[in-house]
């Protein structure tokens, strides 16, 4: 009987991909091991042989049509002896359902290449490992079937919505991706799965559920305020929805110690004898962070859905701990300001911000932020993004150490810093280069002037 050939899963996480060409047309014939087709993904293109043998009958999808479902029919091959006669109307690639996982175990041989498959099991029919099984087709009141995406099943599965109360978008009402998406925004009318709340709360476990673990009497129980909840929100889903990446090096800052000791020595005094100000080494480096955001322009950058925004200022963000939560004031145009305006400038928002006293728009806003926690002397830290800050740069204490320089033993002063960067907006490359330029600046402040 005719064989369907389905879009193959490329990777564990692979749910849709792009059938970027065909090797064969219909009415050619195929061998096991042939190259048929061309799969490509986020990450690579890759080719796609056929396992059976036969004429290729039909192509259901043609060549460069995206979000291709993985296992939907992507083309139908004919054994020997078979005509178009025999093949089934096949149905579009969306309406395809995906076919049960295979028992049998995968194949050894995990570098070989992805094959196309037809009805018959194989390793890349099957789930990703830890993923569920595709759910079963679930009904309005009135008993109408509802027709979901796999895609979609799962997003309402993680979300907790029930699909029967959803109202699709796609062919013939299936239920697809963005309808799940305008759930969750509190469109459509859907309502959560029953039960879903007291098994899988948004938060973690339930505070009876924490309550429960501890005798009574050996706690204090004290309400969240406002602030702490919105930062447990925004964090929380920063860290469920912005996918982090890490670096981390060393900066050597001799060079502006002596600096700040100079710029603080010259600095003009008052009628009562002290200094009119005095610069921090945090004072440095947001002026040095600044700066190299408008070197590396590409950097300094938010993710915005389908779009991502270059900004054409450095505006930074400061980290600024107040009681019982986190205040983030920004310093616009930070990179055009000397740097006793900024100290004057953060000194005067983060006064303000532990009074509780900023206006909206001067904690809104900016690309990156800077969190110091090297005053209380944490070497190092890897910080939360602040959405829609696509960098946040963490700075440890300032520190000497021993180092090896041409063979010989010498001391330095160093602190060590830590990029976060949104993968999203800022890729490894881009955010190695950001960093790289901070630490010429850090290393040698006069540089931030040229």
């Amino acid at each position: 009987m005719p064989i369907d050939i389905t879009m193959p899963a490329l990777s564990p996480t692979m749910e849709e991909g792009k059938l970027a060409k065909w090797h064969v047309k219909e009415g050619d014939s195929v061998s096991s091991g042939d190259v048929i087709a061309e799969i490509e993904t986020d990450k690579a293109t890759m080719e796609v042989e056929a396992v059976d043998e036969g004429k290729i009958g039909k192509i259901v999808v043609a060549e460069g049509t995206e979000n291709v479902k993985v296992n939907s029919v992507i083309a139908v091959l004919l054994e020997d002896g078979e005509s178009e006669s025999d093949m089934k109307a096949t149905p579009p690639a969306e309406e395809k359902k995906a076919p049960e996982a295979p028992k049998a175990d995968a194949p050894k041989d995990a570098g070989a290449q992805p094959q196309a498959r037809g009805t018959s099991a194989s390793a890349a029919d099957a789930p990703a490992p830890g993923k569920a099984e595709p759910q079963k087709a679930s009904k309005r009141p009135d008993g109408e079937r509802v027709f979901a995406s796999p895609l979609a099943r799962r997003l309402a599965r993680e979300a907790g919505l029930e699909l029967s109360a959803i109202n699709g978008t796609g062919p013939k009402g299936r239920i697809v991706k963005a309808d799940i998406e305008g759930a969750k925004a509190g469109k459509g009318g859907a309502k959560p799965a029953p039960g879903a709340a007291a098994t899988a709360p948004a938060g973690g476990m339930t505070k009876d559920q924490v309550i429960a673990l501890y005798e009574e009497g050996s706690y204090e129980l004290v309400p969240n305020d406002g602030m702490r909840k919105v930062v447990a929100q925004r964090l929380t889903e920063s860290k469920q929805t912005v996918p982090h990446f890490y670096l981390t090096l060393d900066c050597r800052i001799d060079a502006l110690m002596d600096a700040r000791e100079q710029i603080n020595g010259l600095a003009p005094k008052s009628k009562d004898g002290k200094p009119e100000y005095k610069l921090s080494v945090n004072d440095f480096i947001m002026k040095a962070w600044a700066v190299a955001l408008q070197r590396v322009p590409a950097a300094n950058a938010t993710w915005a859905g389908d779009s991502i925004l270059y900004h054409k200022r450095s505006d930074v963000a400061v980290a600024v701990a107040v009681p019982g939560g986190l205040f983030t004031p920004v310093v616009k145009s930070c990179d055009t300001k000397s740097l006793r305006q900024i100290s004057e400038e953060v000194k005067d928002l983060a006064g303000r911000a532990r009074n509780k006293k900023l206006a909206p728009h001067e904690y809104q806003g900016g690309a990156s932020s800077v969190s110091n926690l090297g005053m209380f002397g944490i070497k190092h830290f890897a910080a939360v993004i602040n959405p829609p800050h696509g960098t946040i740069l963490a700075v440890g204490a300032g520190e000497e150490r021993v180092y090896a320089e041409k063979g010989q033993i010498k001391t330095g002063t160093f602190m060590t810093v830590t990029l976060s960067c949104d993968h999203r907006a800022v890729d490894g490359a881009l955010g190695a280069e950001l960093l790289g330029v901070f630490k010429g600046l850090i290393e040698n402040p006069v540089m931030m002037l040229a």
